[in-house]
């Protein structure tokens, strides 16, 4: 038997509901001689914003027990070299490409949506909203709904591209933001981006990270994620994706029985470049194994 692995994210039909995460996937070039892309359901790029951004001072990745700490601080090339050299080589892949914007405010989501609008080669936008927010006195965009809702209703207005919004897991009702963003016209959602953390040097007494503080990630997230994926699931109608700690095709199935339609591998690329397509497989062969013909029967399927 050969299981149908293909997933519907808002207009997008993935052939499996795999995608590289991004941030842990550079710009997907960077692993072709490792990796079939063409075997992917998606992969999403390294976070783009309007002009290029150099990030944080290293040190900016710490090891922790059961993952890893980042504060790399969005560092990209901006949208303009993106356009001019990147897209047109990812263009030769059959696999649907994402792009993740990232703003300041919410004029430049708006902008950058605008800049992607009929342009051949992008399937989706990912919209970043655990970002500093400068309108708001440096709270994070992700930490408040109706602010969550109004970058989402900017650049749902602004592009003709599927919109998936990034979720931040630092909120005390993760639901609360989820159903503000499907108010606003999100076609789907992600989740979670990372836990804040940080680490210390007790021989120097320093922050490990010179950000101080980090993104945590990993295998000692996949409770929280599990968790969340499963609340979003089932206060929302719009597709979910779920990421966070996922090593193997064992941790997708959980997201998928939580109810995410596809999954997103991010800190397990960085200990294994091949984990995706190894995932796909896995995927492939329990879907045989237990006699499912479409990965759909899986989805939402928890018992309790």
């Amino acid at each position: 038997m050969h299981p149908d692995l293909t997933t519907q994210i808002g207009s997008l039909t993935l052939r499996n509901p795999v995608i590289a995460a991004s941030g842990t996937f550079g710009y997907g070039l960077e692993l072709e001689s490792l990796v079939d892309l063409n075997l992917l359901g998606a992969f999403v790029v390294k976070g783009l914003s309007l002009e290029p951004m150099p990030g944080n001072p290293p040190p900016r990745i710490v090891e922790t027990a059961g993952g890893m700490l980042n504060a790399i601080g969005l560092a990209n090339i901006g949208l303009e070299a993106f356009l001019r050299d990147k897209l047109p080589r990812l263009k030769q892949y059959a696999t649907p490409v994402i792009v993740n914007i990232y703003g300041h405010h919410t004029e430049e989501y708006g902008e950058l949506a605008s800049a992607f609008k009929g342009v051949e080669g992008v399937a989706a936008l990912e919209v970043n909203i655990s970002c500093p927010n400068v309108e708001c006195g440096g709270m994070a965009f992700g930490i408040d709904p109706f602010t969550s809702a109004r970058v989402t209703e900017t650049v749902v207005r602004n592009t003709d591209k599927t919109v998936i919004v990034k979720l931040s897991p630092n909120v005390t009702d993760i639901k609360i933001v989820a159903k503000a963003v499907e108010g606003a016209g999100a076609h789907a959602l992600s989740l979670i981006n990372t836990l804040t953390g940080m680490a210390i040097d007790v021989e120097t007494r320093r922050p490990k990270l010179a950000n101080i503080f980090g993104g945590l990630s990993g295998p000692a997230i996949k409770p929280i994620a599990l968790y969340m994926v499963y609340q979003v699931a089932r206060a929302v109608t719009i597709p979910v994706i779920g990421m966070g700690g996922i090593m193997d095709y064992k941790d997708a199935v959980e997201f998928l029985m939580v109810g995410a339609r596809a999954v997103e591998i991010g800190t397990a690329n960085f200990v294994n470049p091949r984990a995706t397509v190894e995932v796909i497989e896995g995927l492939r062969t329990y879907c045989a194994e237990n006699g499912i013909r479409k990965i759909g029967e899986i989805v939402g399927s928890l018992k309790t």
